[in-house]
């Protein structure tokens, strides 16, 4: 059955994942995986990232955001220690 979701992620975060080790990367693909088939099994931020969602994947933090035109907007992906600063200066630099 296909899923009524479609990912949508920048040219930066495509090539991050090309480019991760072979483990990474199936890790990071089965992720996308779960997101797609069940958007909301991501943790919910709050305060400055209020809107968008947080999933677990190892040492690895997907951000992404649910749009209303049904495509997760994956904002990005990286290890989870710095996964948060990451987002927010991505954020800021998008205003």
């Amino acid at each position: 059955m296909p899923t009524a979701y479609r990912l949508g992620m920048s040219d930066e975060t495509a090539d991050f994942i090309r480019q991760a080790h072979p483990e990474i990367k199936t890790k990071i693909k089965s992720s996308l995986e779960i997101i797609l088939s069940n958007p909301h099994s991501g943790k919910s931020l709050k305060g400055e990232l209020t809107g968008l969602k947080s999933f677990r994947t190892g040492r690895f933090g997907i951000i992404y955001k649910i749009s209303l035109k049904q495509i997760i907007n994956i904002v990005a992906v990286g290890p989870r220690s710095i996964i948060y600063d990451i987002t927010y200066k991505l954020l800021k630099k998008q205003l």
